[in-house]
């Protein structure tokens, strides 16, 4: 049986981390790094990088590399707003209004599930790399004002990526679940989660391992990258007034934008003022334009305070929900990289009239209370209860398009709910039952989860028949719906799936394609790592030849630096034809050669520290000779001949200026100051008026 792990599939950054000696393990990934970039990408060759591979190249490559999918997935093309649909790739809608990715390099069009699964096995390969046994199972962390039909497309990412999901978990239960760990005392703790793309507010009470959620509120349209992208806009507005062009409208001058803006971001959580510096932003008749601005913290707290302001109202709904006010929280634990920025953190101060905890680490801790909920269904741990709540209010339209609510919000689930409906008109012999998600009256005015019909009703006055409708929310947040008709016993039920959930032969479609890709890809990406090293050894020869001849002449190992330069064209032609033999051989070949090349290299320095060394004896009246006779053995050691200029780049008549000499190596590398490169002996302590 495989390992279950714990994965927090963030908007900006995700997480995986595990159980290990009951303690939670955050796992790095293959870069060193504990968080994964969630971006996917498409290199020159259709090769799939994911993480930070892929937001490397995404400047250049934007229409091909796919971030922030997380704001897309599990919704309706019709529910995006403007600012949520300006990235620098292409979404469309299909002919359902669900979601559509363009990747032109494939031409092809992926759903938001679809680049989440490629996370999300990034995330379990990793993790099954540090454990040395395969992954199975996750524990998959959701915002826990996620609505049913974005569960269920976080669930169906989880399979495609070839994941059995044990649960779909709310994120700040998962951050209070970490915290609580090592708390036994009663607590009541507020989780303030300000993710990449997501804002929620829990409150829970904790002790003697039981985690019960009393509230939950939040903005699943909410998120460190709306900070991001006022600095964007406030970016592209100064250019646009200076220069006359609006970098927005630009895939690659966007995507150079929004990386800057998150860095100057991060940067004023710590610094009063930062630089931005963009050279060679564009380009216009005139020549190329640059961008270089200074950004301060006031100016950016200006820009944001409409966006500080909307998290407000999430804390004091969860307050007021729970029944408690401000001095009755006793811990405020912070979760999400956001919640860094210095005027978020007064907010809390403002709201909660406590400093916040600082003793959890914001980015880790989601991950590491899916890795204990995962050893809790494993079975691993057993003296913890969670009591999870759902986050919005479930029910169905009714006459005259009102909602009637079965289950409020943060009810504890899991949960089953009932009640009776009956026919609106005479002789009715079905009826439609439309589920509903939110908290609005009316329901046109809420989440549409779906509908299905009940057929076969006997003929009956309308009010006469008696039709139970039972609302089932399991662990996971999941619902599902039954209507029975208590006369007949006929019965239709259905598990909602929204209208921009995938379809279950959808699901089987790309997991199978995704299996089917797995070795393909691993060796696609073979080859192409494999050149990207041959044109780096190429490089690295050409410049130790460039080097030896600047520092030893052009006849230093003449032949040797034939042979090697017969090898690097050679290589460049087996990359060429895509001869992968060939590039093995001749790989290490060249390898050889330039070991070869670094001994001689060695050889020539240890020989010349020996004639240094000639002239530091204490009897200087008999190297007056010596001297001449060095130095002109020395030139003609190194040049190939007795003073032929060509061979120093010098004029035709002109003496060697050793001085100059040494102050250019110095200004190319100042490290070196004391002893020129190479170890070569500083000719100017040679200098005969010193001795």
């Amino acid at each position: 049986m495989g390992k279950i792990v714990g994965i927090d599939l963030g908007t900006t950054n995700s997480v995986v981390a595990v159980m290990e000696g009951g303690k939670p393990v955050v796992i790095a990934n293959a870069e060193g790094s504990r968080t994964t970039p969630s971006v996917v990408g498409f290199g020159k060759e259709g090769e799939r990088l994911v993480g930070q591979l892929a937001r490397r190249q995404a400047v250049l490559n934007p229409q091909n590399t796919f971030y922030a999918v997380k704001r897309f997935i599990g919704r309706t093309y019709a529910e995006l707003s403007q600012a949520s649909k300006r990235v620098a790739y292409t979404i469309r809608r299909d002919e359902d209004d669900n979601i559509k990715i363009k990747c032109p390099r494939l031409e092809k069009d992926f759903a938001p599930e679809e680049i989440s699964a490629m996370v999300l096995r990034k995330l379990a390969d990793e993790a099954s790399r540090y454990l040395g046994q395969p992954v199975t199972g996750a524990v998959i962390t959701v915002p826990a004002y996620f609505n049913d039909s974005q569960r269920q497309a976080t669930r169906d990412a989880g399979r495609i990526a070839g994941l059995e999901v044990k649960r779909i978990l709310n994120e700040p239960t998962a951050a209070a679940l970490a915290y609580g760990l090592d708390h036994k005392n009663d607590q009541t703790v507020l989780v303030f989660d300000l993710g990449g793309g997501t804002f929620d507010v829990s409150i829970l009470e904790v002790g003697d391992g039981v985690f019960e959620v009393r509230s939950t509120s939040g903005d699943s349209q909410l998120g460190g990258n709306d900070f991001d992208k006022l600095i964007v806009d406030w970016l592209a507005e100064q250019f646009l007034e200076a220069e006359g062009v609006d970098l927005r409208r630009d895939r690659q001058s966007l995507q150079r934008l929004t990386e800057a803006a998150e860095k100057a971001k991060i940067e004023l959580s710590g610094l009063v003022s930062t630089s931005i510096s963009l050279p060679f932003i564009t380009a216009t008749a005139e020549g190329p334009k640059h961008l270089e601005v200074e950004l301060s913290r006031n100016e950016f707290e200006s820009l944001c305070g409409d966006l500080v302001q909307r998290l407000r109202y999430p804390v004091e709904q969860s307050l007021k929900d729970a029944g408690l006010k401000p001095e009755q929280i006793d811990e405020v634990v912070l979760v999400g990289g956001s919640t860094r920025i210095p005027l978020v953190q007064q907010l809390v101060r403002d709201l909660l009239r406590q400093d916040p905890n600082q003793n959890v680490n914001p980015d880790e801790v989601v991950a590491v209370g899916a890795a204990i909920q995962a050893s809790i269904l494993a079975g691993e741990m057993k003296d913890i209860l969670l009591l999870d709540v759902t986050p919005l209010s479930l029910g169905l339209e009714t006459i005259g398009g009102v909602m009637k609510k079965l289950i409020p919000r943060n009810t504890t689930i899991p949960v089953r709910r009932s009640d009776i409906f009956s026919t609106a008109e005479n002789n009715q012999s079905q009826v439609e039952i439309h589920v509903l998600q939110g908290e609005r009256e009316m329901a046109e005015h809420n989440k549409s989860l779906g509908r299905f019909k009940l057929t076969g009703i006997p003929p009956q006055p309308r009010g006469e028949p008696k039709i139970q409708v039972s609302f089932d929310i399991d662990a996971n947040g999941i619902l599902q719906v039954t209507a029975l008709d208590t006369y007949t016993g006929r019965e239709q039920s259905i598990t909602i799936q929204g209208a921009s959930t995938l379809s279950e032969t959808e699901v089987e479609r790309m997991l199978k394609e995704a299996e089917d890709s797995v070795e393909t890809d691993r060796l696609r990406r073979s080859r192409i790592e494999k050149r990207n090293r041959t044109r780096d050894l190429i490089d690295r020869a050409e410049r130790q030849l460039r080097e030896a001849s600047q520092e030893f002449g052009f006849q230093f190992a003449s032949n040797l630096r034939r042979q090697i330069e017969a090898l690097m064209r050679e290589l460049r032609d087996s990359v060429e034809r895509e001869d992968d033999r060939a590039i093995d051989l001749k790989y290490a070949a060249l390898q050889e050669a330039l070991y070869e090349l670094g001994r001689e290299i060695n050889q020539a320095i240890k020989e010349i520290e020996e004639e240094e060394e000639i002239f530091k004896m204490p009897d200087m009246s008999n190297l007056s000779k010596s001297f001449s006779k060095g130095i002109d053995a020395v030139r003609e050691r190194f040049s190939g001949d007795g003073d032929d200029f060509r061979d120093f780049d010098r004029e035709e008549g002109n003496d060697w200026d050793w001085n100059q000499r040494r102050s250019d190596r110095e200004q190319r590398n100042p490290a070196q100051r004391r002893r020129p490169s190479r170890e070569q002996p500083a000719w100017e302590d040679w200098d005969d008026d010193e001795w």
